[in-house]
């Protein structure tokens, strides 16, 4: 199993199919926002290859904040389980769930 952090919030997700993740990142200096949901990850802002082998969330990610959302998201009016969790914080999550 990988422990990546794409592959830890993609299995998240499937654990918790009712949740979308809604991440603020930065990558390589450049900043990002990736939706998670049901296993598989979007940059909302940045093109997201074709080939699922090739991962949104590079191992260099440093993510920000995370923000849980009740499913189906939408962005005109999204309802929040919580906002602005700090990756210390959401890995508690992470660790709960065991992924």
């Amino acid at each position: 199993m990988s422990n990546s952090i794409g592959h830890r919030l993609e299995q998240y997700t499937i654990k918790c199919p009712s949740e979308v993740l809604l991440l603020s990142i930065e990558i390589d200096g450049q900043p990002d926002q990736v939706a998670i949901f049901k296993g598989f990850s979007s940059s909302l802002m940045n093109p997201t290859s074709f080939d699922p082998d090739v991962p949104v969330l590079p191992d260099s990610a440093i993510v920000q904040s995370v923000d849980r959302l009740e499913s189906p998201y939408n962005p005109n009016a999204p309802r929040y389980v919580e906002k602005g969790l700090s990756w210390e914080a959401f890995q508690r999550l992470l660790n709960a769930v065991g992924v």
